[in-house]
């Protein structure tokens, strides 16, 4: 056989896996899900504290990631104004949020002040969102060795059903990439994380969102809000700082060196790159103050799209700094601020100022308190100035 037919020959044999593969994951992610219903051997809860029994650093992990948080205030507190029957409102946020259809059913009942035996969607995306379909378990290849499928049976859950697509970026893509055709600002989906990643490098190097955010299959999915994974993604230089005569100058450079996406994605973040000068108690120097924001902004009603200052892959920015000395300044700080939440913070903000909840209005207050915490800096240098 020659090379070429050899060549022809693979390419036709990863379309073909690539069809089914898109198969796998749309029936998988159909929307919404259906019920998981009763399995005939055995009645599987879809509790994660159950979960919890066997799979116990899973549930430690995904406890402390936002996944379980993903039923936070903020959007609780929009849905309790919702009317109980306003289903396919409902979807806009827990087609992702709390994505089964017993979540959806136990938000309803909630609305309508009924008592559930359980809460089910204020746990977020739980462990069954993702694992299970029609009380089956699904999951990625063994580790290791794959059990022989006679003896499945002797397994809990009656064993699982193996599958690729848990290890693919496409997987993630089902909450993290808007479709062609839905929403989208000055030509661009507002949800375009899984295409960001598609049109880098490390597509095409073959490492996947799972890769960063879930590296070792740890449930953590660390990012934006995770300090140290931040710090990972960029690189930060103060490559000049000058203090000539009664001027100041500084360079500081910001390079998307990790990031397998835009940095940031999605438009709640925003990266404050600032520098200002300060006094002997170290106090800011307001009109010192001099600043680059990274982010995607857009209008608070996403009716258009107002800049887009984000770091593809590998894309670099540099802020510089000019100006007179203050009389009063002894220090000249730079600082780069991560606002992981800021969207989101101000239209708490508005939201309160409106009066816009009712009955959510103190689990908004809730949410704003929570997102004003999240802020941290990633960078911060002082020089002393003679």
């Amino acid at each position: 056989m020659n090379w070429l037919k050899i060549i022809v020959l693979s390419l036709i044999w990863v379309e073909g896996y690539g069809d089914i593969l898109q198969q796998e994951l749309q029936q998988h992610w159909q929307r919404p899900l259906a019920s998981q219903g009763q399995s005939p051997k055995t009645q599987t809860s879809l509790e994660p504290k159950n979960c919890a029994t066997c799979h116990v650093t899973q549930f430690k992990d995904w406890s402390q990631s936002l996944h379980s948080r993903a039923m936070g205030a903020g959007i609780i507190g929009q849905l309790v104004d919702m009317p109980a029957t306003a289903t396919k409102q409902h979807q806009a946020c827990i087609r992702c949020h709390a994505p089964l259809q017993e979540q959806a059913v136990s938000l309803v009942l909630s609305l309508q002040q009924q008592n559930s035996s359980t809460n089910l969607h204020e746990q977020g995306l739980i462990c069954a969102a993702c694992h299970m379909r029609e009380s089956k378990m699904y999951g990625p290849p063994h580790r290791n060795k794959q059990p022989d499928v006679a003896d499945m049976d002797k397994f809990p859950h009656d064993g699982w059903q193996s599958s690729t697509i848990f290890q693919d970026a496409q997987f993630c893509s089902a909450c993290h990439q808007f479709k062609p055709g839905e929403y989208a600002l000055n030509g661009k989906l507002l949800e375009n994380t899984y295409e960001e990643w598609k049109a880098s490098r490390y597509a095409k190097e073959g490492k996947t969102c799972q890769a960063c955010h879930m590296p070792n299959r740890q449930h953590l999915w660390r990012g934006i809000h995770d300090p140290d994974m931040v710090k990972q993604g960029v690189e930060i230089k103060n490559l000049d700082f000058k203090q000539l005569y009664n001027n100041i100058t500084a360079k500081l450079s910001i390079k998307n060196t990790g990031t397998g996406h835009y940095f940031p994605t999605y438009v709640t973040p925003r990266i404050i790159v600032e520098g200002y000068q300060a006094d002997k108690d170290g106090k800011i120097l307001l009109e010192t103050k001099q600043q680059y924001t990274i982010s995607r902004k857009v209008a608070m009603n996403l009716s258009k799209e107002i800049a887009d200052t984000r770091l593809a892959p590998d894309e670099q920015v540099m802020f510089n700094y000019q100006a007179k000395r203050h009389p009063e300044a002894l220090s000249f700080i730079l600082n780069v601020q991560v606002e992981p939440n800021a969207f989101y913070t101000k239209f708490y903000q508005i939201t309160l100022k409106n009066n816009s909840a009712k009955k959510g209005k103190e689990l908004i207050q809730q949410a704003l308190e929570q997102s004003q915490k999240s802020v941290f800096s990633i960078y911060f240098k002082q020089h002393s100035l003679r």
